[in-house]
């Protein structure tokens, strides 16, 4: 009886397996691949808020480029004489002038160059935020895949253990099973049904997040996806930091933001030189407009009072250039950390995925195999539990490891401004193929 048992089981779950495989070529799963996570960085970079917002600063920087005069608005003056008759007559009682200002000492270039310079931090910092913002999308769109994954499993577990309670709860009414292993299948059962709840909630949130990236309506559907293959190690390499230095769009934005500083520096000594206007002035009387004077001037400013305030402007501006020159120091630091660490850590996930496909997975393999041959022949049920458990724990493992693998590339990338992860062939890292899987 327990071999008729047995191929019941066997007979059962090879129909689950088939209908699966049925109903996965029927809506087959969507593999997230460097061309498709480009094409949702693409949505989202013409959808999301923050890059919008990002977008119209670079825009209103530019427009301040264009906005900053060589020659300022010219000044008239407008004026009268209150006077006897006679005085009015002969110096006129109408007076009116035009005053201008000069764009001496380089003053409205240093503006300019001042304006150009936030143009390019605005810009560093449009980019910067578009390749974090991928990045974190990039993560998302794995951890969804994830989800998608683990959910699957859990449901040909459910399937498996449905099928093996229906099983053996008919033998047990025929009298060659134990109510033990009904019970305990049974309990098995209603574990796996609540977690699935949780899973299917888990993948609905995982799902909100990458609509949140994409500014569509939280609660959009998705088709379920597939993580990608896993993806080949990464060696750690010193020409990696070198281009993580040249290439990270933080220090990009550090960079451009010395420069801005440096700008500043030069608009700050600007200022101690006078300003200088010419201008003229007329004497008109009124009843035959006739001129009767007309004056030149020529005027600065005596920028001797306020020298020492000058002086700690430029001071000022020194020390903010200063600061942003000690602040890339140290982030250049800290992009050497990362790329090492994530290198490390691309590793290490890397190993794991390739320990439990390799070895533990065909190990529990096996495992299952032996105690379904044990149970045939009058072994515990307990023993089938625990195989398939192992099993099923090997497999979730498995895939968690690649996603974390993907994850953490994905931050990679960004460290190195690498674009998007169409360049993992430049750091050894692409997928692997059929052939090699196999």
């Amino acid at each position: 009886m327990k071999t008729k048992l047995f191929c019941s089981l066997l007979l059962l779950t090879t129909t689950c397996g088939i209908a699966a495989t049925n109903n996965a070529a029927a809506t087959p799963p969507l593999q997230l691949t460097p061309e498709l996570v480009n094409q949702f960085a693409e949505e989202m970079a013409t959808n999301h808020p923050a890059l919008l917002a990002a977008r119209a600063r670079t825009n209103a920087a530019a427009a301040n480029v264009k906005s900053i005069r060589t020659w300022d608005d010219p000044m008239a003056k407008v004026g009268g004489m209150a006077a006897d008759e006679m005085m009015r007559m002969e110096d006129g009682d109408l007076i009116y002038g035009l005053e201008q200002k000069l764009p001496l000492f380089g003053k409205p270039g240093a503006m300019r160059n001042m304006a150009r310079a936030e143009l390019a931090v605005a810009s560093a910092d449009e980019e910067m935020k578009f390749q974090t913002y991928r990045s974190q999308l990039a993560k998302a769109l794995f951890r969804a895949a994830l989800a998608d994954e683990q959910l699957a499993i859990a449901e040909q577990d459910l399937a498996w253990l449905e099928l093996t309670a229906k099983v053996v709860d008919e033998n047990y009414r025929s009298g060659t099973a134990r109510l033990m292993d009904v019970l305990t299948l049974q309990n098995e059962q209603s574990k796996r049904i609540e977690q699935l709840k949780t899973d299917r909630e888990a993948r609905d949130q995982a799902f909100r997040i990458v609509n949140r990236f994409l500014n569509r309506d939280l609660t959009t559907a998705w088709p379920t996806l597939q993580l990608p293959p896993l993806a080949g190690p990464v060696q750690f390499n010193p020409k990696l930091i070198s281009y993580a230095l040249a290439q990270a769009p933080e220090l990009k934005k550090m960079r451009e933001e010395i420069r801005m500083a440096e700008a500043s520096v030069n608009v700050a000594r600007k200022e101690r030189w006078p300003e200088v206007t010419i201008g003229f002035e007329n004497s008109t009387y009124a009843r035959d407009s006739d001129v009767r004077s007309t004056e030149y001037m020529l005027g600065f400013s005596i920028p001797l009072g306020n020298s020492g305030k000058y002086r700690a402007a430029v001071r000022r501006e020194e020390e903010k250039r200063r600061a942003a020159e000690l602040e890339a120091q140290n982030a250049a630091q800290a992009v050497r950390e990362e790329v090492h660490g994530l290198v490390v850590k691309i590793s290490a996930a890397h190993r794991e995925a390739l320990l439990y496909r390799q070895q533990i997975i065909p190990r529990s393999e096996q495992a299952l195999a032996s105690a379904k041959a044990m149970f045939e022949s009058g072994g515990a049920l307990r023993d089938v539990l625990d195989a398939r458990r192992m099993l099923i724990e090997g497999k979730s493992m498995y895939v968690r490891a690649v996603a974390e693998q993907y994850q953490m590339l994905s931050e990679l990338i960004l460290c190195c401004g690498l674009g998007d992860l169409e360049a993992l062939q430049m750091i050894g890292a692409s997928p692997e193929t059929e052939t090699e899987t196999k």
